[in-house]
């Protein structure tokens, strides 16, 4: 099974269903943005504080990480961060190439793998944005080590994942406003299924997605050589079953330290 290809094939999928995470950001955001009335989201319904980030962006060089579809990258270009993009998907990166031409904006986009950034110079990146999306890496541990590799000494990562709790309920049953206890973390949404289930899942061209422990969640970006200063907690804002019980989202903002 190649986890990164089906990802990117389902992502550009996405693009054409015109998933809500594919949409980009409109010309008045971006000219709110420039105007220094901005905002970026790293999960669903709530906006990152905007004491999280510099006073300005301007000079700052600004790693978008598995964040393609016209949304945070433009926001940060038209803010005056010198952004680029990465992502699996060429669809999503053709968005922020849209809005940037749209827009007027300089913005650089790199098809790859967020657990590998290796056309990435060391310490290249005063700020990382990522939002919710190492839920499609099977190993987030890389990511967090590739992060640091290519952040400067106090530079910042911005993250937004999944509390765990999610994966334990049956998909089929949370649809339909069920929270039926199923599943044991970490998970992959391949484990419940059958051989043929799986061939059919794989042609269908979704998502493969893996829950992570909050342990390589939170513990993982420590061992990488950051140190957690922020964090708060999201939902998918009265959508799902569970936001009546438990935030389901959080988002960190880490900074690097190199060892003295």
């Amino acid at each position: 099974m190649d986890i990164i290809k089906q990802n990117r094939v389902a992502w550009d999928k996405k693009v054409e269903d015109e998933s809500p995470y594919t949409k980009p950001v409109s010309q008045e955001i971006i000219s709110r943005s420039k105007s220094g009335d901005w905002q970026i989201y790293l999960t669903p319904t709530k906006a990152v504080p905007r004491e999280w980030f510099p006073a300005s962006l301007k000079g700052l060089n600004i790693l978008c990480l598995a964040s393609g579809g016209g949304q945070q990258g433009p926001v940060l270009a038209a803010a005056g961060g010198d952004v680029t993009v990465v992502d699996l998907s060429e669809k999503q990166l053709a968005s922020d190439q849209a809005v940037a031409e749209r827009e007027g904006l300089s913005l650089k986009t790199v098809q790859g793998d967020m657990a590998d950034l290796h056309f990435f110079a060391d310490e290249q990146f005063d700020l990382i944005v990522h939002p919710v999306s190492n839920v499609f890496a099977k190993d987030i541990l890389p990511v967090w080590k590739e992060a640091s590799r290519v952040l400067k000494d106090k530079g910042m990562l911005l993250s937004g994942f999944m509390n765990p709790v999610l994966y334990i309920f049956d998909e089929e049953q949370d649809d339909k406003g069920n929270l039926v206890v199923a599943n044991s973390i970490p998970y992959s949404s391949l484990d419940p299924l059958t051989d043929e289930e799986t061939k059919a899942y794989i042609q269908a061209k979704h998502t493969i997605e893996f829950s992570h422990t909050l342990e390589d969640q939170i513990q993982g970006q420590i061992d990488a050589g950051f140190v957690i200063t922020g964090m708060y907690e999201d939902d998918f804002g009265g959508n799902r079953a569970l936001d009546q019980y438990i935030k389901c989202f959080m988002a960190t903002r880490s900074v690097k330290m190199k060892p003295s």
